[in-house]
């Protein structure tokens, strides 16, 4: 359960950002014979995010990493924003801020890892995982309880959908 303090800010939240190893798949790197990479995602994290965006909350994958499996991954999940190949999360995430309207106090993100740790503290919702770094969880606000690539980020999702009232409606058009 949250705190008042903490809900009150997520009920702010109008962007929502995504690591993607470790958070929305597993954190393992898999190559086939021939090099090429091979990335897992889990379907529950795909309909959390839709879900926010159905919301009206818009959606950010900041990572370390390049790969075309990110790339056809966001575009079948309709993700508004992409940035690749970014170590420096905070200052991919500042950048992000410069192009739009959101900003710090209506941002969440979630990662698992050092250089997530300075977009999670920036944020006003940071979160991560259970199978992330201690010092990561030492300042998130929030852990969720499943581990990264096995429904975390829909998790993050659904706690943001909540905050703002929203996951009960979302839900009754499955019910």
């Amino acid at each position: 359960m949250l705190s008042d303090e903490l809900n009150n800010k997520i009920k702010d939240i109008t962007l929502a950002v995504f690591d993607v190893d470790g958070i929305l798949t597993s954190g393992q790197l898999l190559f086939l014979p021939n090099g090429q990479e091979v990335k897992q995602f889990n379907t529950l994290d795909g309909l959390g995010i839709k879900l926010l965006m159905e919301a009206g909350i818009e959606t950010a994958i900041i990572t370390g990493r390049s790969s075309p499996q990110v790339i056809q991954r966001s575009r079948s999940l309709g993700i508004n924003y992409l940035q690749q190949g970014r170590e420096d999360k905070l200052t991919a995430l500042e950048e992000l801020w410069g192009n739009t309207t959101h900003n710090a106090d209506t941002t969440a993100y979630i990662g698992d890892d050092w250089p997530d740790l300075s977009a999670i503290r920036a944020c006003a919702f940071g979160a991560t995982v259970p199978n992330g770094h201690s010092v990561v969880k030492e300042h998130a606000d929030w852990c969720s309880t499943r581990k990264g690539g096995e429904g975390a980020a829909r998790e993050f999702c659904e706690q943001i959908l909540s905050a703002q009232g929203k996951l009960d409606n979302l839900l009754a058009k499955y019910l």
